[in-house]
């Protein structure tokens, strides 16, 4: 089949990555379109040998670009049209079910407590998301707590198909030539322990906390590496100054070459306010370290004592870092995580999902009527 994925942007973002890895693996030919904004992921995609195209939409309420991408759609000929994020679901599912595109399909990765992809939740944002869902059969919910919020929204439950992010595990695997390189590049020593936080540097992650709470341990012996740009990096520098810990925190800026950052942590920390599913966490685990989490969903009923779960407070954070710190814990295995979110075995499930909704659709039941659940295997 010939699939047309549409996500938002292609800037660095965990949704983009995912996107990137689902089209390394799949065994459908794929196509890419970004709204706007095709950053550094386009040419990794591009790279890889896949098409992607810019609809070069200049705001976020420019309707003649449904109209321009209805056409695409059209001149493409696709089976499936699999969007990504917000903007990209509300114009694309319109979009294709306007071309006529016989399966529609959304992923939903960002869904919090209060905000969607940054954006405060309102009744005008659930009710444009819902009312553009019409237009497609299935809604893939990235893990359990994204389903039960979407659930709370109002969309149906015969509509979500529960299949989690992936974990690409050569992409994210141990390389110590890339650790002691990765160190030397940011004046890091061989025998200091690494506490490690990777994201976009946005106030939902609470880097601030990290900083504040590691800051009495770092020294020669212990760094605090943060991996990530954004808004955030000024205030969190000023911040590493004020406690007196400037010259142990190293900000490593925006990198893609997540193997070797996390091959140079000891310890990964985790302190978002809110997630959707914590792919971070998973390809900390992947990658070996131990990890210190405050929200995980992916983890939810999952048992390890690789990863622990935190308070979301300086005085609890801190205490639990100090523990792994003092008790420096190697590297080691987690294979149930292997079992459950192996890209391979995530990316068959959304193939089969494709083939599924499509034959269902070629014995006449129409594009707009829902597959039953699944039974199993990540359907709700």
């Amino acid at each position: 089949m010939k699939v047309l994925h549409v996500i938002t942007g292609l800037a660095v973002g965990g949704a983009e990555l995912q996107l990137r890895s689902i089209l390394q693996h799949t065994r459908h030919e794929s196509e890419v379109l970004a709204l706007y904004n095709p950053g550094d992921v386009a040419e990794m995609i591009i790279g890889d040998g896949v098409r992607v195209r810019d609809l070069g939409m200049t705001s976020n309420t420019q309707l003649s670009a449904v109209l321009r991408m209805r056409a695409l759609i059209r001149e493409g000929g696709y089976d499936v049209v699999h969007t990504h994020l917000y903007r990209a679901c509300v114009y694309g599912k319109l979009a294709a079910r306007l071309a006529g595109t016989p399966v529609v399909v959304g992923t939903e990765h960002s869904i919090g407590e209060t905000h969607l992809e940054r954006r405060r939740m309102t009744a005008g944002v659930r009710g444009l998301y819902l009312g553009t869902d019409a237009f497609a059969q299935r809604t893939i919910a990235v893990s359990e707590t994204v389903a039960d919020r979407l659930a709370k929204w109002g969309m149906r439950g015969d509509k979500i198909s529960v299949i989690p992010n992936g974990v690409d595990f050569g992409r994210v695997s141990f390389d110590p030539a890339a650790r002691t390189r990765v160190r030397a590049e940011h004046g890091i020593d061989e025998r200091a322990h690494v506490i490690g936080v990777l994201g976009r540097l946005d106030p939902n992650k609470r880097f601030d906390m990290v900083i504040e709470a590691a800051a009495p341990l770092l020294g020669e012996g212990a760094k605090l590496l943060v991996v990530g740009g954004g808004a955030e990096r000024e205030k969190l520098e000023a911040l590493a100054a004020e406690l007196g810990v400037a010259e142990h925190v190293v900000f490593a800026g925006e990198r893609h070459d997540v193997s070797a950052m996390l091959s140079a942590f000891d310890l990964f920390v985790a302190s978002s306010a809110q997630e959707t599913f914590g792919l971070s966490v998973l390809e900390a685990l992947a990658n070996g370290m131990p990890v210190l989490y405050t929200t995980c969903p992916a983890l939810e009923g999952v048992r390890t004592d690789r990863a622990r779960r935190v308070p979301g407070d300086v005085e609890g954070m801190r205490k639990e870092i100090t523990a792994e710190v003092t008790d420096r814990r190697p590297r080691g295995d987690v294979p149930v995580i292997r079992d459950l979110y192996g890209i391979e075995a995530v990316t068959g499930r959304i193939d089969d999902l494709y083939e599924r909704l499509h034959s269902r659709t070629r014995r006449g039941s129409g594009t707009n009527r829902p597959l039953a659940a699944e039974q199993g295997g990540g359907a709700r």
